[in-house]
């Protein structure tokens, strides 16, 4: 059984920081990109961050230079590090892992909530 778990959200003001943790189990982590989306109620679903078993990383538009990717295939987990945070980054944020090779299958985390407010 496929599961992707993710934790580290929360409550932090503007200009705040946290970092985000996904745990995957179930797969070969390595045979996968690994990422991040939101979704912001009354938005579309949007890409904040993605990275390749070889740690090639692509970012959202409104995220670059704020936020940070990274993986450790060890642990099986991916992380997002999200620095100077702003209201509009409010939203729940979805882990995702992806099949870089053989069929293409993606598997979703159940969200974590993020909220940026004083």
């Amino acid at each position: 059984q496929v599961q992707l778990v993710e934790s580290g959200g929360g409550l932090v003001q503007p200009g705040g920081s946290l970092r985000l943790s996904c745990a995957a189990s179930g797969i070969i982590f390595t045979n996968y990109a690994a990422g991040w989306s939101r979704q912001a109620p009354g938005k579309q679903r949007e890409l904040v961050a993605s990275i390749t078993s070889d740690r090639r990383t692509n970012y959202g538009d409104s995220v670059k230079g704020r936020f940070i990717i990274s993986r450790d295939n060890a642990k099986n987990t991916v992380y997002l590090q999200m620095n100077s945070l702003k209201p509009e980054d409010t939203a729940v944020y979805f882990c995702n892992a992806a099949s870089q090779y053989g069929p293409k299958t993606t598997y979703w985390g159940q969200g974590t909530q993020v909220t940026v407010s004083s």
